[in-house]
């Protein structure tokens, strides 16, 4: 008979090892973080505030509020901007367009379209609070007397 402890030591070395060299990985941020990484490379002013509740809390002076969700049940990612009036100007809408550009991958273009257009439908006929749906992109524009606020979100289906 063959004693197998001479087979046994070699493979948990090995084992041993393995784990050793997949523990000493370097650590790896996640997707949500490398986004609000590139926004802040990308878009001149862009601070990156605090991280709770898979919430980043942004902020830019063209801004009152801003923040990037991550990905939960309900959608991918979310972007909240906030604007300082109730009527928000181009530069806004071209600020929000170039920041969801760098987010879902989208033409800026193709987005300043869309949320100009989702903007421009508040009024007295539709309310204060309006939702559309433009290239797989779920677009809320709110407003109060003050300021007007738009999130845009991808469901996690798509």
């Amino acid at each position: 008979m063959t004693s197998r402890r001479g087979f046994r030591r070699p493979i948990l070395l090995a084992a041993g090892l393995a784990v050793f060299a997949l523990a000493a990985s370097p650590a790896r941020a996640d997707r949500c973080e490398d986004i609000a990484n590139q926004l802040k490379g990308q878009i001149d002013g862009l601070k990156i505030g605090i991280t709770a509740a898979n919430m980043i809390y942004l902020s830019h002076p063209m801004a009152k509020e801003m923040s990037l969700g991550c990905k939960n049940r309900k959608y991918s990612n979310e972007l909240y901007v906030k604007g300082f009036t109730r009527k928000p100007k181009a530069e806004f809408l071209d600020f929000v367009a170039g920041a969801a550009a760098i987010v879902f991958t989208l033409p800026k273009d193709t987005l300043t379209k869309g949320i100009s257009s989702c903007m421009s439908r508040m009024g007295l006929f539709r309310g204060d609070d309006v939702s559309i749906r433009y290239r797989r992109l779920d677009m809320n524009c709110t407003r109060t007397k003050q300021d007007a606020a738009i999130a845009i979100s991808r469901s996690v289906d798509q």
